[in-house]
């Protein structure tokens, strides 16, 4: 337009008639690239807490991330299940995930992401760790078997970052790759292989929008970065966690993440004040490995931003950042072995694995956690952790980023949300319709409810009855009003409201609340 006559010149016959045209195409154009469904891009990392990313409150630097948060949504009461495993399940399927994964992989009777959207015409791509059924191989529930066009990854839940385990692209052993590159790294190579396929998919078709998956493993055990990326954060943590918890609490206020009224949990028994703590330097190292291991994950979403902004469908492309649960305080034990272990390194240096102070992680030949003092800073304000349905253990942050859906940029969500609601989400917001049936089976109703008001700054009303069962945990939220135990301990009840961090069990003064839950939360555990 900016080559049109200006309104002081008059407008010759041949003018008049073309620039009304020309209006029109540039308005159809426009129009067209309004309807056009949106690309969904879902990221996922792997045993963060809550508040170790910036924008929710963090002093590790991520930037990136940040840069979703202010141009999209933050949601403060989004919650995920207490593992890795059980979050996954029901992110794919929407599905709780006692429905959803009752065996060694998904169940037939749902239906997942992926292959939704690729039945609407989506290519589906996913980068990164599966969780869902231990077998790379077609035909043994691997993502190519339930939906996914391309993938690479690994089909486990852990594996080293320098030589992870059962390395596939597409149903086939990769493992070389790693192995014979010194520089490997496996969240990077998870970041170029997603920028790869997104590339590839434009070049193919420019108007085929594409379903992206990113299960990154950062910042999951083993505490393994490149000595670089490590010297970065060197002296971050110095302070210890006693302090950095306090700190982080003061910014989360200050962000509006968490209320007011807010009360810092207890340092976790097990965790030393920490001018106890006896070995501080090797302490700290831990911490600036994660660290590293985040930051790291965060430069590759970067690269992914930058591709989308230069193929020119960053606008229309709906980003969800989002942890698979809170962060973990495992302490990985010297003797421990498994599959996720390889007994070796790529050059024949035998492994120490082990949480020993003697031992600085980060190498490939170590294999450590970063244990209960880093992981209660990283659920800060919140008690307990991964394997845990209290808050420290299923309390996520989720971004949202989408230019072109989303209006009230930089703004917080604060209703009650749970990651089996990202089906209906995504669903609703590329105007795609949930089956009945799907591969001859007759599917189960999804258990979420969509969110997609929130896009366009309309009010969302709280998640109604929200259930948990795994591992450590069980649990009920219904409105203000979570009932929550821990294995077969006695049920505690607490008022979100008032006492967001679970630091008072009123369940004792409130039988009659206390027995409607207990009793809502048995009838859908025996299914009703």
């Amino acid at each position: 337009m900016s080559g049109w006559p200006s309104a002081s010149f008059p407008l010759c016959l041949h003018e008049m008639l073309i620039r009304p045209a020309l209006l029109a195409l540039f308005l159809l154009s426009i129009a067209a690239a309004t309807a056009r469904k949106p690309n969904i891009v879902v990221i996922i990392s792997d045993d963060m807490g809550f508040s170790d990313i910036g924008c929710y409150g963090g002093e590790i630097p991520t930037p990136n991330i940040d840069t979703l948060a202010s141009g999209g949504l933050r949601f403060t009461n989004y919650y995920v299940n207490n593992m890795c495993l059980v979050t996954r399940a029901s992110l794919m399927t929407g599905q709780y995930s006692k429905t959803a994964k009752p065996g060694a992989t998904l169940s037939n009777k749902c239906v997942t992401l992926p292959e939704i959207f690729r039945k609407a015409g989506y290519a589906t791509l996913m980068a990164g760790k599966w969780h869902l059924g231990n077998h790379a191989r077609a035909g043994a529930g691997s993502p190519n078997d339930r939906g996914f066009d391309h993938w690479y990854g690994i089909p486990g839940g852990a594996a080293s970052f320098f030589d992870p385990d059962l390395l596939t692209r597409d149903g086939k052993d990769i493992a070389h790759e790693a192995r014979n590159d010194p520089e490997y790294y496996f969240t990077d190579a998870l970041s170029n292989e997603a920028a790869d396929m997104v590339n590839r998919t434009l070049n193919q078709n420019p108007e085929q929008p594409f379903f992206l998956y990113l299960a990154y493993t950062a910042a999951h055990w083993p505490l393994h970065a490149h000595e670089e990326d490590i010297a970065k954060h060197k002296g971050r943590f110095t302070k210890g966690w006693d302090v950095l918890r306090e700190e982080r609490m003061e910014r989360m206020q200050t962000l509006g993440i968490i209320p007011a009224n807010c009360k810092m949990s207890p340092r976790h028994p097990r965790v030393p004040a920490w001018e106890n703590e006896k070995h501080k330097s090797w302490q700290e190292r831990r911490m600036e490995v994660y660290a590293a291991q985040i930051a790291v994950m965060d430069e590759g979403i970067g690269k992914i931003m930058n591709l989308l902004r230069k193929r020119r469908v960053f606008d229309n492309t709906l980003i969800l950042y989002m942890h698979d649960n809170g962060a973990c305080h495992v302490e990985y034990e010297n003797h421990r072995k498994g599959p996720y272990l390889p007994l070796k390194t790529r050059a024949g240096k035998a492994m120490i694995p082990g949480n020993r102070p003697e031992v600085m992680p980060g190498p490939e030949h170590t294999y450590q956690s970063v244990g209960y003092g880093w992981a209660n800073l990283g659920n800060t304000p919140f008690r307990l952790f991964k394997q845990h349905d209290h808050e420290g253990g299923t309390r996520s942050p989720l971004v949202a980023h989408w230019p072109a859906g989303i209006s009230k940029k930089g703004s917080l969500v604060k209703s009650v949300c749970h990651v089996t609601d990202l089906m209906p989400t995504l669903l609703e917001t590329a105007g795609i319709h949930y089956p009945k049936h799907f591969a001859g089976q007759i599917i189960q109703p999804h258990a979420g409810r969509s969110f997609a008001k929130a896009f366009a700054g309309k009010p969302v009303a709280d998640r109604t009855n929200i259930f948990w069962k795994h591992a450590r945990g069980r649990a009920i939220r219904s409105g203000k009003w979570k009932l929550v135990a821990q294995s077969k301990g006695k049920w505690e009840l607490y008022d979100l409201d008032n006492d967001p961090t679970e630091l008072n069990n009123i369940a004792n003064e409130n039988p009659k609340v206390a027995s409607k839950l207990r009793k809502q939360w048995e009838a859908w555990q025996r299914g009703q």
